[in-house]
């Protein structure tokens, strides 16, 4: 890796800081970003962005936390629990990065399935605003 902070430590300082402006220089140009609630993967950096920090804003509450990482060499799932309007989300984030250090593929993967409707919805709303009513391949379904 050319980077000198190890992209898992590098998303749990976004996190922690919740600054998504430091997104730009973790993820890679092409990076895919799966949501759980679109159907195609988004792909390129400027989505991704857009969905990630639409996540910071709509998870990290007081009572977000990771509850379990398990990192490999180019890969990690990084598993979470949030409470947001009464409904205990357990989820994932599968995380990938190059040999640069920079993340090349974002999976992200909850339950139950009223999380799901929750979460789509919250989603849908703020990626809307971002997107000034602009439509695009990423809008929830």
């Amino acid at each position: 890796m050319e980077s000198e902070t190890h992209p898992i430590a590098a998303w749990h300082q976004i996190v922690e800081s919740r600054d998504a402006a430091r997104l730009n220089l973790l993820l890679s140009d092409d990076v895919v970003f799966y949501s759980p609630v679109v159907h195609a993967p988004q792909v390129g950096k400027r989505l991704a962005i857009s969905y990630l920090n639409a996540a910071l804003q709509v998870f990290l509450n007081d009572s977000f936390r990771y509850v379990r990482d398990i990192v490999g060499i180019n890969d990690a799932m990084l598993e979470f629990l949030v409470e947001i309007d009464g409904v205990v989300v357990n989820g994932v984030d599968i995380i990938t990065w190059n040999d640069g250090g920079k993340i090349s593929e974002f999976k992200v993967m909850i339950r139950p399935y009223r999380a799901v409707n929750l979460i789509r919805e919250k989603m849908a709303a703020l990626l809307e605003h971002a997107f000034k009513g602009e439509r695009f391949a990423g809008t929830p379904e």
